[in-house]
C-alpha cells in the first residue's frame, strides 16, 4: 500500500503516456455497448469526440457512467460534454498530432462533440521480475494499492 496517492498517480499517467487506442463501454436502458476510440490523456483526464447522431452520445447523454479498457488496463469514470471539439486547444492539438487522419476527417464536422471522462477507479495489473501485482487506484477515496496476486 502506498499512502501517496498523488504521487503514484503522477508516475502512472506519466507511464500511461498521451494518447492510445481504447475501448468505451457505455450503457443506457439496460444495454450496454462498446467500441475502440481514439483517447487523448491530458492531466489525469481522458477526452475522446463523438458525433451526436451516434448511439454512443445518446447512452452518454442518458448516462455518463463510462468505462475504458486497453490491454491490461481498466478505467472506469463519469463522463461529460465539452462542446465542439475544436473550441478545446489543448485537446484539438494533441488530437491532430497523435491522431492526425480522425482530426481531418472528423473533428471539423458540425456534429462532433468532446467528452472528458474523469476517472473514479482504475485498475491495472503489472509485472515485477515475473511476479504479478494489482495496481488500484480509488479516486473516490485518493487511495492507491499495488497487491501481489497470488490467485486462489
Amino acid at each position: 500500500m502506498c499512502d501517496d496517492f498523488d504521487s503514484a498517480c503522477e508516475g502512472f499517467f506519466k507511464n500511461l503516456g498521451d494518447h492510445r487506442h481504447m475501448v468505451l463501454s457505455t450503457c443506457s436502458d439496460g444495454n450496454v455497448s462498446s467500441r475502440m476510440m481514439c483517447v487523448i490523456q491530458l492531466d489525469g483526464l481522458f477526452y475522446f469526440q463523438t458525433d451526436r447522431t451516434m448511439k454512443k452520445y445518446r447512452q452518454l447523454m442518458e448516462n455518463p457512467s463510462v468505462a475504458l479498457c486497453a490491454d491490461n488496463l481498466q478505467i472506469e469514470g463519469t463522463s461529460r460534454e465539452l462542446g465542439h471539439p475544436l473550441a478545446h486547444k489543448a485537446f484539438t492539438e494533441r488530437y491532430s498530432r497523435c491522431f492526425n487522419n480522425s482530426f481531418l476527417n472528423y473533428s471539423s464536422l458540425s456534429n462532433e462533440r468532446l467528452f472528458v471522462v474523469s476517472p473514479t477507479f482504475i485498475q491495472k495489473w503489472v509485472y515485477e521480475n515475473g511476479i504479478p501485482y494489482i495496481e488500484r487506484f480509488d479516486f473516490s477515496i485518493r487511495r492507491y494499492e499495488k497487491i501481489q496476486y497470488v490467485g486462489r
